[in-house]
């Protein structure tokens, strides 16, 4: 009987079913046999999709075929393929579905890595279709390129719905439908322990047979990337038992490796698509779409700096000669504490080169995007135009330290000299000093007795003091009521072991001042940072670092030009000097200088880095002067840059405030939410922290809770009127008299 079956399959061209002209047979596949068929009723082609004749008394592959029907006719979106109908005619089931011009990527991929443009206009499109079907409660579950249509014009279509599941109770809700597992009904064809999908493409949940999310194929669309990229398959074997197990537990070799041409923006994509622990990988198809288009905005925003930097490609070069990209070193010791050190380390050595006028040094903020990265030298090269690459790795153990340094030439990845180290932590200046002044020898630099001077100035010869001083500097960052008092903690403490540290003097101005800005308006927090702020430049008066904890004082006191004036002083001898630009624009937002603000944007965030809080005052003051395509993305840059730092110090409850802010801007409210409820399990009393909710609840129109939060701020501390009247996330509580009574406008002064 199948046989007869499959030889009627077969023999189908050139007969009709009801008023489907069968024309060509077009292709065939494990669930079913595709041909091109002329729909007389209404005049077009289309094709008919049924399920092959040894399959249909099969009640679970009849059920399988009908879920896709079901599943694809629910999406409308340009990137998935148009289900028009599900048929019988005489026991033959078929799916009527638009016909495709082109060919699958499976056809397309080949051996050679796919033009980064070109991959990356298709996986935009991939990525933008998933979205739409998992704001229907739809998952594929068998995302792969045979799965995956390419038209003429580069236009994609996701076929195959056989395997979806859809989660009924969650249909129109784009923001739950992402984030959480689908419903699975007692009866559900693939029930857990069973493996669904193909197995080169199955996420590490499918692998082991769970239960299956929005999260599984972006695993599985992870994995077509890395092919499209490379050419190769992340996860090979000869058996599936091997692929399994590679899927399972093992790290796919770095694209970079394989494709060294691949910006590492896009390496950190991939990375984050093929995480094995879903709740680490890319959240929602929406997320990994912003990543995307946000990389490809910036390569083409790249060449288009190269196309009009061609008549200075020489002076480029000479510029290139002797520049070094200091990359942030590798804490071997794996301990999540010594993170702060690792990178005090590295900034040191940064400041200490700086020092050779003969080398140019990439500033902090330029090479802390390369932090934790897998990148080659000549990868840094190309995308910073340097010449060299100094990296390495240290490992702290009681008192012991252990630092391997490296200079690469970034042209021929070829060391130019390499040397480790093994000291007591007390001699960790003078090992500083040695990679410098052996780079200086590498590179045939002779240093002047200035630059020798230079070099062995050291801010502390006190070691322990030293280490309380980065450990501060971690936690004051945060800018939390707790935060700053354990900084505080912290820069007295290394003040005491060394009473001429100008730093940690610097620091503690800083601390006391927005001690008393945000949470304290008692004269003792001024004289305490103005104190500390006279210690400091009696020690060491050229310090950018007291310039800006001076710049707080007058904030503090509402010496708005005087704060100004201290701002850009400290950027003038320092540009990136921590925290200057940042109170810069919160300055001018308080003063009603929104323009100014906006006008200073960009060489503020180039050079914050990774301080998030630049960003507060630029959204603010675009928010004030309406510019809604400027503010869609300074809002993307922003939760980008949280997202890596949350990535680094995940209880920083502050930063998961601002980015609730941020994903409630771009009407992510569920994660906006969620970012919320972890904050205020974090920090439950802090003022910052309240501060923000109410900005998240008013923004989301719950104004009683908003209400209570700001109340509750107030009560935790919080002050500032000046800010809270101008803060645009408030704007909908001006009125209401609880509001009016802890903000008074006659308060709010200049």
């Amino acid at each position: 009987m199948a046989r007869d079956r499959n030889d009627m399959n077969e023999a189908l061209v050139g007969t009709t079913l009801s008023h489907y002209s069968i024309l060509r047979r077009l292709g065939s596949g494990g669930m079913g046999v595709v041909y091109e068929a002329e729909d007389s009723r209404l005049g077009r082609r289309v094709a008919l999709k049924f399920l092959p004749a040894d399959l249909e008394q099969d009640p679970q592959s009849l059920e399988r075929f009908q879920r896709e029907a079901r599943a694809a006719s629910a999406l409308n979106h340009p990137s998935i393929c148009t289900v028009h109908a599900i048929e019988q005619h005489e026991r033959q089931h078929f799916i009527v579905m638009e016909l495709l011009e082109g060919q699958t990527l499976a056809q397309t991929i080949g051996r050679q890595p796919m033009e980064m443009q070109n991959l990356l206009g298709l996986a935009i499109q991939i990525a933008d279709a998933l979205e739409s079907a998992h704001a229907k409660g739809i998952v594929h579950r068998d995302i792969k390129p045979a799965n995956i249509f390419v038209g003429p014009r580069g236009q994609v279509k996701i076929l195959d719905f056989g395997l979806a599941k859809i989660d009924g109770g969650r249909r129109g809700n784009a923001l739950a439908a992402s984030q959480v597992d689908t419903v699975v009904a007692r009866d559900e064809l693939t029930q857990p322990g069973a493996a669904v999908g193909t197995v080169s493409y199955m996420s590490p949940e499918q692998a082991r047979g769970q239960l299956t999310d929005a999260r599984t194929d972006l695993f599985s669309l992870g994995t077509v990337l890395y092919q499209m990229a490379t050419g190769a398959l992340p996860f090979q074997g000869d058996t599936s038992a091997v692929i399994f197990d590679a899927i399972l537990n093992r790290d796919p070799p770095p694209v970079t490796q394989l494709n060294a041409s691949l910006p590492p923006e896009f390496a950190r994509i991939l990375e984050k698509a093929l995480e094995k622990d879903r709740d680490l990988r890319a959240q929602s198809a929406a997320e990994l779409k912003t990543d995307l288009m946000r990389l490809r905005r910036d390569l083409d925003a790249g060449r288009r700096r190269v196309d009009a930097g061609d008549s200075r490609t020489m002076a480029a070069a000479k510029q290139a000669e002797k520049s070094i990209a200091v990359l942030y070193f590798e804490n071997l010791g794996g301990m999540k504490e010594d993170e702060y050190f690792r990178d005090g380390i590295t900034e040191d050595i940064i400041t200490e080169l700086s020092k050779i006028k003969g080398l140019k040094i990439f500033p902090r903020p330029t090479v802390l995007g390369y932090r934790d990265k897998s990148v080659t030298p000549q990868q840094v090269g190309r995308e910073l135009n340097a010449a060299y690459a100094l990296g390495g790795s240290l490992r702290r153990a009681g008192s012991r330290l252990r630092i391997n340094a490296q200079l690469m030439d970034c042209r021929t990845d070829f060391p130019l000299w390499s040397e480790r180290y093994d000291r007591e932590m007390k001699d960790v200046f003078e090992v500083q000093d040695e990679i410098a002044r052996k780079i200086a020898e590498a590179l045939r630099i002779t240093l002047t007795p200035q630059e020798q001077e230079a070099i062995a100035a050291k801010p502390t010869l006190n070691h322990q003091a030293y280490d309380l001083y980065l450990n501060g500097k971690s936690y004051a960052r945060r800018r939390t009521r707790q935060d700053l008092e354990y900084a505080l903690r912290m820069f007295e403490n290394a003040v005491t072991l060394d009473p001429e540290f100008a730093l940690a003097y610097a620091a503690i101005a800083n601390v006391c001042a927005q001690n008393y800005y945000h949470y304290h308006r008692d004269a003792v927090w001024t004289e305490r940072a103005v104190a500390a702020s006279q210690r400091a430049v009696a020690i060491q008066p050229d310090l950018p670092e007291v310039q800006v904890a001076q710049a707080w004082i007058a904030y503090a006191e509402r010496r708005y030009d005087d704060a100004i004036r201290c701002c850009r002083q400290a950027i003038e001898r320092k540009r990136d000097s921590e925290g200057a630009y940042y109170l810069l624009l919160r300055v001018l937002f308080a003063a009603g200088r929104y323009q100014d603000v906006v006008n200073e944007a960009e060489a503020a965030i180039e050079a914050a880095a990774d301080d998030y809080n630049v960003y507060v005052p630029i959204e603010n003051s675009l928010k004030k002067l309406g510019k809604d395509e400027t503010l869609r993305n300074i809002v993307a840059r922003r939760t980008l840059a949280l997202e890596g730092h949350l990535t680094h110090v995940p209880e920083d409850a502050r930063a998961r405030t601002h980015l609730a802010i941020a994903f409630i801007s771009i009407g992510r409210n569920e994660d906006g939410i969620r970012e919320l409820n972890l904050a205020m399990q974090l920090r439950p009393n802090d003022a910052m922290v309240l501060y923000n909710a109410a900005c998240v609840l008013c923004q989301i129109g719950k104004r009683p809770e908003a209400i209570a939060a700001i109340s509750r701020a107030c009560g935790a501390g919080y002050n500032d009127t000046a800010w809270a009247r101008r803060d645009p996330d408030l704007t909908d509580l001006h009125g209401d008299p609880e509001f009016e009574r802890l903000f008074p406008e006659s308060a709010a002064g200049a």
